[in-house]
C-alpha cells in the first residue's frame, strides 16, 4: 500500500475532477479509490480478491463508489463501462468509434500489466488514458522509443493506440512493506486510429511482422523477417533491409506491413 501523498499525487496525475469517469483496476483497500473519489469524478473499482472486496465496499461506497468484484484480465470492459454509464460499444474491433470518455487507473502487479494494458488498448476504445503505477522496467518497454534498450514489440504496440510517457519515479520507501523493486508511473493517451500505411496494414498482419522483427533482435530485418516481406518491399518502404526490428518506429513497421505477399514467398 502506498502512502497519502503518492495516491494523491496519482490522482492529480491522472488528470480528473468533476464530470470524469475513472475506472480503478486492483482497488485493494481503497486508499487510491479515496483519493480518487475526492477529485469528484464518479469511480468504478475493479477488485478481484473477494476477501477484500466487502472491506473495500465498505469503505467507499459510502462516497458514491461502485465496487465491481471480477478480473480485470477476463472481465467483458463493453458490459462494464456501459453498465456505468458510458458511451460506445466497445466491441473489440479494432475500428473507430465515438469518443472515448473514461480515464484507467491503476497499481498493476508485474505479471499482469503488460497484457492488461494490451488487452483495454485493445477493447476498450471508451477509456482515453491510463495512469498505471508499474514495475520500473514494465514501464520502461511499455514507453520505449525505437533505438532505446528497453524498445520491444510491445513498445510498438502500446505505440499504435497510445502515445506513452513515463511521468513519475515512485521509490519503494513509499510501500509498506517495502517491495524489493522501483515503480514507475506511465501516462497513455489513446490516440486517433491509425492512419496511413500504419492503417493500411491489418492489424494482425502488421504485428505478425512486428513479432517476427523482435524475435530475433539481433538479426538483420532481411534475416528475421524472411518468408514475410519480400526483398523489394525494403526499397518500397524506405527501410534498410540491414536494419535490426530495434531501430524502426510505427511508421517503417507500417510500411514494411503493408507490402503483404500475395503468395507464398520462397526461401
Amino acid at each position: 500500500m502506498a502512502d497519502g501523498n503518492t495516491v494523491r499525487k496519482i490522482a492529480h496525475l491522472a488528470g480528473v475532477g468533476p464530470g470524469s469517469r475513472v475506472v480503478e483496476i486492483g482497488a485493494g483497500l481503497g486508499s487510491l479509490t479515496l483519493a480518487l473519489s475526492e477529485t469528484g469524478a464518479s469511480v468504478t473499482a475493479v477488485e478481484i480478491d473477494r476477501r477484500i472486496v466487502p472491506v473495500l465496499r465498505s469503505r467507499v461506497e459510502p462516497l458514491g463508489v461502485r465496487v465491481v468484484e471480477a478480473d480485470a484480465l477476463t472481465v467483458v470492459w463493453r458490459a462494464l463501462l456501459e453498465d456505468a454509464g458510458a458511451p460506445g460499444d466497445g466491441d473489440g474491433d479494432h475500428s473507430p468509434t465515438p469518443e472515448p470518455t473514461w480515464n484507467l487507473v491503476a497499481n498493476l502487479p508485474y505479471n499482469v500489466a503488460v497484457p492488461l494494458v494490451i488487452r483495454v488498448l485493445e477493447e476498450a476504445p471508451q477509456v482515453s488514458s491510463l495512469l498505471i503505477m508499474v514495475q520500473r522496467e514494465v514501464g520502461e518497454r511499455l514507453a520505449a522509443q525505437p533505438g532505446s534498450k528497453a524498445y520491444g514489440a510491445v513498445s510498438v504496440k502500446v505505440a499504435y493506440w497510445a502515445r506513452a510517457s513515463v511521468v513519475g519515479r515512485v521509490p519503494a520507501s513509499v510501500f509498506i512493506p517495502r517491495p524489493k523493486v522501483e515503480s514507475v508511473l506511465v501516462r497513455l493517451d489513446r490516440r486517433p486510429f491509425p492512419e496511413g500505411e500504419v492503417g493500411a496494414a491489418s492489424y494482425d498482419r502488421l504485428f505478425s511482422v512486428v513479432r517476427a522483427g523482435f524475435a530475433h533482435r539481433r538479426k538483420m530485418l532481411r534475416r528475421s523477417l524472411d518468408g514475410l516481406v519480400r526483398p523489394e518491399a525494403y526499397a518500397d518502404a524506405g527501410v534498410e533491409p540491414t536494419a535490426r526490428a530495434e531501430e524502426l518506429g510505427l511508421d517503417d513497421w507500417g510500411r514494411l506491413a503493408w507490402w503483404e505477399p500475395t503468395e507464398p514467398i520462397a526461401s
